[in-house]
């Protein structure tokens, strides 16, 4: 399968300023702009910055940022899911995964993250996917947020909705363990039904083990 990308960007004005989002960006374009030391909800931020610039060599890989100047202050990547999940399972070239999404608190509540997701669905190589993102209250900022975890789902979800994505059910042990934990999905307009009928089959693995 063909990996296009075909870069977008807009501007957002903020409280705090303006923005830029813009992507998917190259490795070198991503490793030459400095990373917030409050990018911290997965890795040091040293460490995640490495990490994305990773991503952004991969084929499928993107990322889509929100930079004031040269600063990344908020970030979405997609890439195909981790080899220990059952979303790899299939072996899908047309399946990938909203990995990471965040931004820091000051930015917080100025539909960053919204625009993230409308940025990155600009492109209309998007339509040859299936998106997927597995949302696990562990992962969320409670704390930081002052929300309980059902308010957060709320923001979460209406985020993600932005970029098309829309609940989807599945027996998945790990999204199964909590309510509040879901799987979303945005499934592109050139998505092939065998392509379908493969997803909702790994979305009900558990149907299909007996």
């Amino acid at each position: 399968m063909e990996h296009k990308k075909t870069y977008n960007a807009k501007e957002l004005k903020t409280p705090h300023g303006r923005l830029i989002i813009e992507g998917p960006i190259s490795p070198e374009k991503l490793a030459s702009y400095e990373f917030h030391e409050d990018l911290v909800a997965f890795r040091p931020p040293a460490q995640q910055h490495k990490a994305l610039v990773e991503i952004a060599g991969l084929p499928e890989g993107r990322i889509i940022v929100a930079r004031s100047g040269h600063m990344i202050v908020g970030y979405v990547t997609y890439l195909y899911p981790d080899p220990l999940e059952r979303w790899s399972e299939g072996k899908m070239e047309d399946l990938i995964e909203l990995g990471a999404i965040e931004v820091i608190p000051e930015f917080r509540g100025s539909r960053v993250g919204k625009n993230l997701l409308m940025v990155s669905m600009m492109d209309d190589a998007m339509e040859d996917y299936i998106i997927i993102t597995t949302e696990y209250y562990w992962h969320w900022d409670l704390k930081g947020t002052g929300l309980n975890v059902w308010e957060y789902r709320k923001v979460m979800e209406k985020m993600m909705n932005a970029g098309g994505l829309t609940w989807y059910a599945t027996d998945d042990p790990e999204i199964s363990s909590h309510p509040a934990n879901c799987l979303m999905a945005r499934i592109g307009k050139r998505i092939a039904p065998e392509s379908i009928q493969q997803f909702d089959q790994l979305r009900f693995m558990n149907r299909f083990m007996y």
